[in-house]
């Protein structure tokens, strides 16, 4: 007995279909995750070593990609203090966790990741909202010791509740902030402005 059902329609050929476009679709995956890879882990040219934390780091606008970029500068010790390569991924993977065990994404936004309720983070070390580069580190660490003392809700009312956070948390806090702002994210957040260059 012969089917009147056209070969396209048949449920074999859309299952052999499927088949063969999931197969296809995950060497594709695996393809893009390698190559993707090496450019998002750190010491990479978009990553930069944790390190980094050592250096001034600055945006500036790229006409060719039409957004802002970091720009990495000169000696500019966090807190003053020269680390040497693992110092600084101890002290940066410090101040992660810190965000982590805290919930900061529960509030705020990191690498496009977490929520919009207070500022995006991802860029936090750069925001205006410090004042000036020589005032920053001492402001944000009063800031993360005693939100409620130090907040800014800039006609927001939305203030960061006391999370207890230590003066050691803080300053790895702010490590974890500084080698942030060094990523090339692409010109994420959009529409970031920086703290204005001290002349």
């Amino acid at each position: 007995m012969s089917s009147n059902i056209p070969w396209w329609s048949s449920e074999i050929f859309w299952k052999k279909t499927a088949i063969w476009v999931t197969g296809v679709m995950f060497v594709v995956l695996i393809a893009l995750t390698l190559n993707t890879l090496p450019q998002i882990s750190v010491g990479s040219e978009r990553v930069p070593a944790y390190s980094v934390i050592n250096k001034h780091i600055g945006y500036e606008f790229n006409d060719e990609r039409n957004f802002q970029v970091p720009v990495i500068g000169g000696d500019a010790p966090l807190f003053g203090k020269v680390l040497s390569e693992e110092e600084a991924e101890a002290l940066v993977t410090h101040g992660k966790k810190v965000t982590q065990g805290r919930n900061c994404m529960g509030c705020h936004t990191l690498l496009g990741n977490g929520s919009y309720f207070a500022p995006d983070l991802t860029k936090a070390w750069l925001d205006p909202g410090w004042s000036s580069e020589g005032e920053r580190e001492q402001m944000m660490i009063d800031f993360l010791m005693h939100p409620q003392e130090n907040a800014r809700s800039f006609g927001s009312g939305r203030t960061m509740p006391d999370l207890h956070i230590s003066e050691d948390e803080a300053k790895a806090v702010i490590a974890f902030l500084k080698w942030m702002s060094s990523i090339d994210t692409n010109g994420f957040p959009y529409n970031f402005t920086v703290i204005d260059k001290e002349g």
